[in-house]
């Protein structure tokens, strides 16, 4: 088997835009499950931010990233513990304004003389709240106008003793230094967490750090596609770049972005890996050839596919045989067109994230993306991932930034192992088949009552069981389909969207009377997190 070369999702792709002109945020993740969402917060107020584990950032990665402002995440360790994350010595010299979040207020205070314990019944997990103290501070202009803040807090240590120089601004009934401050250091701390709706002024708190910390706001999805498109350019030069398009939204972005750098020097591969939607296939084509004037070749891979897939069940395995497959059919594309130097992929920022765990960091690998981890080293072929530092809804912006009409950039996602990681357990044509039907029959109920554009995301799911049912007074023993729908901002976290009950049974009415084989349907009413969009 082929070597695979790692791409190591920190720092990000050596040959992504440029960002050392723009003014940028260092996030300094201790391992929390939310850091992302500090990400999003900053980026929503056009303030250009980069992730990077603790035990990445020392001395040198500090001076050479040169960040304007700096954030501690929260993370699952105590910093009681010998050995536990610490934040680099040199920020607290570096006179940059830092801010750090519960397990990064607790950090701040133990390395600069302040005192953190475990235990006496000083935890907090959940809403809270928090009351003003008798000072005033800039970081919470707009809080307290009309008493406590709601906040979500998650600690099971607690400050006990400020460090010198810090004063106390708010507390909470367990958190006596729920936000501290040294003021002529320019160092915040709070105990909660700003980064999650569940504390509703958290995003003002953020505007008002980055203010504080002197950022003008130049992240814009405009200098972005500039930045991008000069740097494929200078990775590319006269090369010939072959992009995996599936159809989506990312891919379809990418692409554009791409032929606008390099021109008919692209060409776009469109696999059909048998796990399609109904007809997706047809229509994919279709759009890019008269809608969106790409070269598109479209290749016929379902039984490679759909062969390789036979008795697989567990969802790594289907997601990295796929991963492996898609290249082997790349590269053999690439070889009919007489060689292409550039693979383009249409990598997110959270495909990164979910895949990757630091070597020996705190955080986990939640699944692995097919797109991400690298090319084999025989293939012969560099990456060109131009949306890697971007989230779903910027990605969205950038299309619109690019002129891909809305009815494009609106489409729900669909990932790339398509129906392979909807289809639980193991695959065989009769269940793909049944998910077809019963997917199509799902979109087209959602667009018929007007909700497609509310909804994140939707699909159906074909569950691994059977059940007994009665139809024609008749008993029957088929599939079980389960119907998923989120609410989303940027995908890292979602809720399931509140369907009336007449829709959910008349949606069930009709994928049971117009799909044989199904004879029950559910709906799944997990947020992510817990659960994750996809049900692999």
């Amino acid at each position: 088997m082929a070597r695979l070369v790692p791409l190591a999702p920190f720092p990000p792709n050596l040959y992504a835009p440029d960002m050392t002109q723009h003014e940028r945020l260092l996030i300094i993740d201790f391992g929390s499950q939310v850091t992302q969402l500090i990400a999003r917060r900053l980026r929503e107020l056009k303030v250009y931010c980069e992730i990077h584990p603790y035990q990445r950032v020392d001395d040198a990665f500090l001076a050479a990233f040169k960040p304007k402002a700096v954030i501690l995440s929260g993370g699952p360790d105590s910093v009681t513990r010998d050995g536990s994350p610490r934040a680099p010595d040199s920020l607290w010299t570096a006179g940059l304004p830092v801010l750090g979040i519960c397990y990064g207020q607790q950090t701040m205070m133990q390395q600069l003389g302040g005192l953190v314990e475990s235990g006496h019944g000083t935890a907090e997990f959940g809403r809270a709240m928090v009351a003003p103290a008798a000072a005033r501070l800039p970081l919470l202009e707009g809080w307290f106008e009309v008493g406590p803040e709601q906040v979500w807090m998650s600690h099971g240590d607690h400050v006990s003793r400020l460090a010198p120089g810090f004063s106390v601004y708010g507390t909470s009934p367990n958190a006596p230094f729920a936000v501290t401050a040294d003021e002529a250091r320019r160092f915040y701390a709070v105990q909660f967490h700003p980064e999650v709706h569940h504390t509703p002024k958290g995003a003002r708190l953020y505007e008002n750090f980055v203010k504080m910390a002197g950022f003008k706001g130049d992240w814009t999805m405009g200098a972005y596609r500039e930045d991008a498109i000069a740097a494929i350019r200078k990775q590319v030069g006269e090369a010939r770049v072959l992009c995996a398009l599936s159809g989506g939204v990312d891919s379809t972005v990418a692409a554009k972005l791409i032929h606008e750098a390099v021109g008919d020097r692209l060409t776009c591969v469109f696999v059909d890996h048998g796990l399609l939607r109904l007809n997706e296939g047809e229509e994919v084509t279709a759009m890019f050839r008269d809608h969106m004037n790409l070269p598109v070749i479209a290749v016929d891979a379902s039984e490679k596919f759909l062969g390789a897939l036979e008795g697989v069940s567990d969802p790594e395995v289907k997601r990295k045989t796929i991963g492996r497959l898609f290249i082997e059919v790349f590269e053999e594309e690439a070889r009919k067109m007489g060689g292409a130097q550039f693979l383009a992929q249409g990598t997110l920022y959270p495909d990164v994230i979910e895949s990757v765990s630091f070597s020996g960091g705190p955080s986990v690998t939640i699944k692995s993306h097919h797109n991400v981890g690298g090319l084999p080293e025989k293939m012969g072929m560099k990456l060109v991932e131009p949306l890697r530092e971007l989230f779903k809804d910027e990605v969205r912006a950038l299309g619109r930034e690019l002129g891909i009409p809305e009815r494009f950039i609106g489409r729900h996602p669909f990932p790339g192992p398509g129906l392979a990681i909807r289809c639980p357990g193991e695959i065989t044509r009769e269940k793909l088949e049944i998910l077809r039907r019963a997917d199509a029959v799902y979109i087209d109920q959602i667009r018929k009552h007007g909700l497609y554009d509310a909804i994140w995301q939707a699909f159906a799911a074909i569950l691994p069981m059977r059940t007994v049912g009665v139809m024609g007074d008749g008993r029957t023993y088929d599939y079980a389909v389960g119907l998923r729908a989120v609410t989303s901002v940027d995908g890292m976290t979602a809720d399931f969207y509140p369907y009336t009950p007449e829709f959910l049974g008349e949606t069930a009415t009709r994928i049971i009377n117009e799909v044989k084989g199904v004879n029950r349907v559910f709906y799944d009413v997990t947020s992510k997190p817990p659960g994750t969009i996809e049900l692999e």
